[in-house]
C-alpha cells in the first residue's frame, strides 16, 4: 500500500473515529476521561489515559493530560561522547523488556521510582561522602593500567504497568545497567584526554556486583518488594564508534539474590564493512554492495551510502540505510526514491524491518520504509511549500 492511500485511510479512520465517539460510551476506552487511581498514589485520585498502541509497541501512561516522563532519564557518570549509545541502550532495554513483559497484557511507564538524585549518587564513585557509588574509589592512579575505572555509566529504569479495574499496578521493573569498554578521563583539568580499555570479562564481573547490589536496594522499596525485576547489562560502544553498543545478558529475579543470567549475541555493524571488521553473514554484506553500486550508478551525484544493521547471532534483525545527495530539484529526488525502492527491493535483504532516509546536507529529502512482514517499500518525498 503506497503512502497515498495509507493517508488517506488514515483520514477516514480518524473521521469514523470522531462520529463513533459523538454516538457511543467512552466507558471502555483507554483514552477515557474519568478519574482513575494510578499506584504509588495511596489514597489520591489522579486521571490516568494510554497513548495506544501499534503492533508490538506498548502503550505509554498519560497522568493529569500529560505523558509521564522518566525522573531519571539522561544521568550518566560523566559526559557520554557517542548518542548512538544513548538510543540503543533505551530502545534495546525496551525490547528486553519484551521478552518478559508482553506488550498486549502490560503498559510502559517511565521510571518514576528511582529519583535522579538517587541515580547518580549511585553512578558516582563511592567515597565517605557517597557511600552509595556503585563506581569504585578513586585510588589516585593516572595510569591507565593501574587506575580504578568508571565501570558503570548510565542506569536507566523502566516500569511495566497492568489496568487493575480503575487503576494502573506496578506489576515489573526492568533495569538497565550501561557498563563502559572503555574509560575516557584526564590527568589535569583541561589537558589530554586519555582511556582505560575494559575487557568483556571485567565487565561482566562488575556488573555482576553491581547487579546484585541494585537488586537488594530495589527490594527495601515497597513498589519493589513483590514485583519481577529485569536486570539487563549493556555494553557501551567507544566514542569513535558508528555504531551504538549492544546488551550482553539479562537476569529475570523474583527475590533478592540474581537469578542466573541469559546471554545475548547482538551485534551492531556498519556497511559497507571496513577491513578490519567482519559481517556476521556474508551474504548481507555481498546484498549491500550490490545494492550500493547499483544506486550510484544510476545516480552519481551522491555523497554516500552507509548502513546499520543490528544482528542476533547471525540473523538480521533490522537495517537502517542513510543515502547523502547532492541534488535538490524535486522531480530528481522523486526518480531517485522510486529508483531507489526497487534496488532495496531486488537487492537487501528480505524478512527484516529496513528504513532508508534519503537526505541532502541540509534537510531529509524522502523516507522509504518496509517492515519484516512486507515485500515492498512504502516512500514518501517531503515537498516544499
Amino acid at each position: 500500500m503506497n503512502v497515498t492511500k495509507k493517508l488517506s485511510l488514515l483520514v477516514a479512520t480518524l473521521v469514523m473515529g470522531v462520529g463513533l465517539t459523538a454516538c457511543g460510551s467512552l466507558d471502555n476506552s483507554s483514552m477515557q476521561s474519568s478519574t482513575n487511581n494510578v499506584t504509588g498514589k495511596k489514597n489520591k485520585k489522579n486521571n490516568y489515559q494510554t497513548t495506544g498502541s501499534a503492533s508490538g509497541s506498548y502503550a505509554g501512561v498519560i497522568k493529569n493530560g500529560k505523558y509521564v516522563t522518566s525522573k531519571s532519564r539522561g544521568l550518566t557518570a560523566d559526559q557520554n561522547g557517542n548518542v548512538n549509545n544513548t538510543k540503543s541502550f533505551e530502545s534495546g532495554l525496551q525490547d528486553i523488556s519484551k521478552k518478559i513483559f508482553p506488550t498486549s497484557q502490560y503498559v510502559f511507564q517511565e521510571g518514576q521510582y528511582l529519583s535522579s538524585d538517587t541515580v547518580q549518587n549511585w553512578l558516582d564513585r563511592e567515597s565517605k561522602s557517597n557511600p552509595e557509588g556503585l563506581n569504585p574509589k578513586d585510588n589516585g592512579s593516572k595510569d591507565p593500567d593501574k587506575r580504578n575505572p568508571i565501570y558503570l555509566q548510565a542506569l536507566e529504569e523502566q516500569d511495566y504497568m497492568e489496568k487493575s479495574g480503575t487503576s494502573l499496578k506496578l506489576k515489573g521493573v526492568t533495569i538497565g545497567l550501561a557498563m563502559n569498554s572503555v574509560d575516557y578521563y584526564q590527568k589535569e583539568q583541561y589537558g589530554a584526554q586519555y582511556e582505560t580499555k575494559i575487557s568483556d570479562a571485567e565487565i561482566k564481573a562488575k556488573s555482576q556486583e553491581i547487579a546484585q547490589k541494585v537488586l537488594e536496594r530495589l527490594r527495601k522499596k515497597s513498589e519493589f518488594k513483590n514485583v519481577p525485576i529485569v536486570i539487563a547489562v549493556y555494553k557501551q560502544a567507544s566514542n569513535d564508534s558508528l555504531v551504538g553498543g549492544t546488551f550482553m545478558r539479562y537476569s529475570n529475579n523474583s527475590g533478592e539474590k540474581l537469578a542466573k543470567w541469559k546471554d545475548l549475541d547482538y551485534k551492531n555493524v556498519v556497511y559497507p564493512i571496513s577491513d578490519t571488521e567482519t559481517s556476521p553473514n556474508s551474504n548481507d554484506s555481498s546484498a549491500f554492495d550490490n545494492f550500493k553500486t547499483q544506486v550510484e550508478s544510476f545516480f552519481p551525484n551522491l555523497s554516500g551510502i552507509t548502513a546499520k544493521a543490528r544482528y542476533d547471532g547471525k540473523s538480521m534483525e533490522g537495517m537502517s540505510v542513510s543515502i547523502t545527495t547532492q541534488f535538490y530539484s524535486e522531480t530528481e529526488i522523486n526518480s531517485f526514491t522510486q529508483f531507489v525502492s526497487t534496488q532495496a527491493e531486488k537487492y537487501l535483504p528480505s524478512g527484516v524491518n529496513i528504513d532508508i532516509t534519503i537526505k541532502s546536507t541540509d534537510e531529509v529529502q524522502s523516507f522509504l520504509s518496509r517492515s519484516a512482514k512486507e515485500k515492498t517499500f512504502s516512500s514518501h518525498v517531503f515537498s516544499s511549500y
